[in-house]
């Protein structure tokens, strides 16, 4: 695959080359996204399609590193896309009272554990080489949030 096509779906075409805060512009533009392409999927449609980015951000995002010449290269933002989606996995579009309110949550509670990567998200990039890695950081802070939007839920707030 060409390489402009290979770093433009890491990029989420134009987020990742943000000149501030990528992976924040990443996360934003799929939250914006999710309640047409990822949230009125059924479940098992959202854990399929979830694999296949989970897959397909890593073979890409290997390759990204390699053309870039950099180690996770902060315009890979497909890993921030596959992380908040992970967070809304459970939530379908329209169950809650307020969708917004939902999708707000997911991306500060995602951006706070990709920011400041606690245990074990920070030990999550090494246990994978190259885009491997690069995925499952987010991955793992992604279920994070999930759990905390869990608890959000059950206490009513989102």
């Amino acid at each position: 695959m060409a390489p402009w096509c290979i770093l433009a779906f890491c990029r989420l075409g134009f987020a990742g080359l943000s000149p501030r805060a990528p992976g924040t512009c990443g996360t934003a533009l799929a939250c914006v996204l999710a309640p047409w392409l990822f949230l009125p999927l059924p479940l098992w449609g959202r854990v399929l399609l979830l694999a296949l980015l989970f897959v397909l951000g890593s073979l890409a995002g290997t390759q990204a590193e390699q053309i870039l010449g950099r180690s996770d290269p902060g315009e890979v933002v497909i890993d921030e896309l596959v992380g908040v989606w992970l967070a809304l996995l459970p939530f379908a579009q329209g169950e809650s009272r307020t969708d917004w309110v939902l999708l707000l949550a997911a991306f500060l509670l995602f951006r706070l554990f990709d920011i400041l990567k606690p245990w074990p998200v920070h030990a999550a990039e090494r246990w994978l080489p190259g885009g491997w890695g690069i995925m499952l950081d987010d991955v793992v802070a992604g279920g994070m949030a999930l759990l905390c939007l869990a608890l959000l839920r059950w206490c009513g707030v989102v």
